[in-house]
């Protein structure tokens, strides 16, 4: 989750200064840029459990990860004296999610080799630091092993006014925040019609992303009748802020329409000197107005206006770029294969044109309804005369002739369409990643979770 952004003290004096950071997003495709988060869970091999932010007695803690990764160029971010975050000076960060989690946000880079080369970098980095400590990091979708009470909270202070809050709205909230984990990219527009276009394919298909990365079907040690049940998780979190958005695909779609809707979405905090003023549930109108109960008679800068619209989490989420956050976390070959994906069919015309004219014809009713199944169906999920894996097949195709059009070639001369290799595997088979974690359990693994900590570790 993003760090605050109040930096920026200009006074927002109308909606026009809202609309404006989402204009400031438009680039000619020459600037068009890929960048690539993903999170991992992180354990101590010695029980599995996940870490404390600061371990006691010896043990190691999420400090240990991120004072050793202050060895290879990181600058540090604190937050009332405590180490939250770390930047790098070539871009990107690593940062904490509350449960632990550890997010790179990478760096904004050309081509999808560029991104999976910063991906093995960072790999190598964390198991060289982790490994002196006896840790352990995987890519699931969702903690497989601790309850939510196991897992110990970070100090950061936005998190603690999301704690108080999430009860309130959502029966899974604090499990979203706590065990689940994401991989997602952010992809660049052209114009306001670029940008809607390609939030519109991007929404409907987002159902197909999660099914092809379905990756948590383990809740405390036992399947828990999901494929996805960190997709699951959002559906019960706050229907305020999440889901599919409706509005996207209705006349009139633009910039001004999502800054609309964000001023419906209520507010979590303000950041002030140094702290986070709770602000849960009151209203960005008010605010404007010089009335939010909060912090009477002050009104809103650009950096509360960038804070607020980091607390909006539907399927595709706009800022001045569009992000892309329907997947479970995984291995280091499905996190280098979801830019390939979006890539491949939103950065080339054409393709973006077949996916169009491939999702044109689907009604809000049927994009609701594969977000609804997905999570416990995957691939199997039925849509109109077929099942969403065999869509699968013909998105990734276009999704791979995409990818040859833009030809970016690596240093041995291969362009970016091996980064599918692994999704087509999955659609070819019908079973997504969550399948095989299960027939795994219910087999080899004789009903014991923790084997699965061993196989796919990092």
């Amino acid at each position: 989750m993003s760090a605050p952004a109040t930096a920026n003290t200009q006074p927002i004096t109308g909606k026009a200064d809202l609309i404006a950071p989402f204009e400031a997003g438009c680039k000619p495709p020459e600037r068009w840029r890929v960048g690539t988060e993903h999170e991992k869970l992180a354990f101590t091999f010695r029980d599995l459990r996940p870490l404390p932010y600061q371990g006691a007695d010896g043990a190691p803690g999420i400090l240990d990860m991120l004072e050793g990764l202050r060895g290879f160029g990181w600058r540090p971010v604190e937050e009332d004296g405590a180490l939250i975050a770390l930047t790098c000076p070539d871009g990107g960060s690593v940062t904490l999610e509350p449960g632990g989690q550890l997010e790179l946000s990478g760096a904004p880079l050309e081509t999808i080799h560029q991104t999976c080369a910063e991906v093995s970098s960072h790999h190598r980095n964390l198991k060289a630091v982790a490994s002196e400590h006896g840790i352990g990091l995987i890519g699931l979708g969702f903690n497989p092993k601790w309850a939510r009470d196991d897992i110990p909270w970070m100090p950061k202070g936005r998190y603690a006014v999301m704690r108080r809050h999430m009860p309130t709205v959502g029966t899974l909230g604090l499990d979203m925040m706590l065990r689940t984990c994401t991989v997602q990219v952010n992809l660049d527009y052209q114009s306001e019609t670029d940008m809607v276009r390609k939030f519109r394919v991007a929404l409907a298909l987002q159902p197909l992303a999660t099914a092809l990365w379905a990756n948590s079907p383990f809740t405390e040690g036992r399947p828990n009748g999901f494929l996805s049940y960190r997709s699951h998780i959002w559906t019960d979190t706050d229907p305020a802020r999440c889901g599919m958005l409706p509005f996207v695909f209705e006349e009139g779609m633009g910039f001004e329409r999502y800054v609309d809707y964000l001023l419906d979405v209520p507010m979590y905090f303000v950041y002030r000197d140094g702290r986070y003023i709770d602000a849960a549930g009151q209203s960005f109108r008010d605010f404007m107005d010089g009335r939010l109960p909060a912090l009477p008679g002050e009104r809103p800068t650009q950096g509360d206006w960038s804070d607020h619209i980091t607390t909006a989490f539907p399927e595709v989420r706009l800022k001045s770029y569009l992000e892309m956050r329907g997947t479970d976390g995984g291995p280091w070959s499905r996190i280098c294969a979801l830019p390939g994906f979006w890539v491949g069919l939103l950065y080339d015309s054409v393709a973006l044109d077949e996916a169009a004219q491939l999702t044109r014809s689907w009604t809000l009713a049927e994009v609701s309804a594969l977000r609804d199944q997905v999570p416990a169906r995957a691939l199997a999920t039925p849509f109109r005369d077929r099942t969403l894996g065999d869509v699968a097949l013909e998105v990734l195709d276009i999704a791979r002739r995409g990818l040859a059009r833009r030809a970016r070639l690596n240093s041995q001369g291969r362009d970016e369409t091996c980064f599918l290799d692994v999704l087509f595997e999955i659609a070819d088979s019908g079973r997504c990643p969550a399948e095989d974690h299960l027939e795994s359990f219910h087999g080899r693994w004789n009903g014991d979770i923790d084997p699965l900590f061993m196989e796919y570790a990092y």
